[in-house]
């Protein structure tokens, strides 16, 4: 596996899976990439891996699973020196952010915007 896990053809088809919504394969793939990339960048695929869990636990009206989950992506993906992988990680955790604000209000987070994985230049 390369230095950066955003080298490797699986990582562009996990973002695909990701932003197409098909979270369930998107994570497989993430976790694939996981089980084989080292610290610092396998902090940010674990965060990634983790929003698209808790989007799946959402679909499965799972409330609780998708709060701890979007939670715990947040905590690893803000952690300083967290590498970006080539993806806008910000805007990322602003969608998750609001989406866990909403659960924690018992609102819909629906009604909130879709996370979505950008690449950046």
């Amino acid at each position: 596996m390369a230095e950066e896990p955003q080298a490797d053809p699986r990582f562009q088809k996990a973002v695909e899976l990701f932003n197409d919504g098909e979270w369930y394969d998107a994570h497989d793939v993430f976790e694939e990439l996981w089980h084989e990339t080292a610290d610092p960048h396998r902090r940010s695929l674990q965060g990634v891996l983790q929003v698209a869990v808790a989007q799946l636990h959402l679909q499965r009206d799972n409330r609780r699973g998708a709060t701890i989950l979007f939670g715990e992506a947040l905590g690893r993906l803000k952690r300083p020196g967290t590498p970006d992988l080539g993806l806008d990680i910000k805007s990322l955790c602003t969608s998750v952010e609001q989406r866990l604000r909403s659960l924690q209000c018992d609102e819909d987070p629906e009604l909130c915007t879709v996370p979505v994985l950008r690449v950046v230049d």
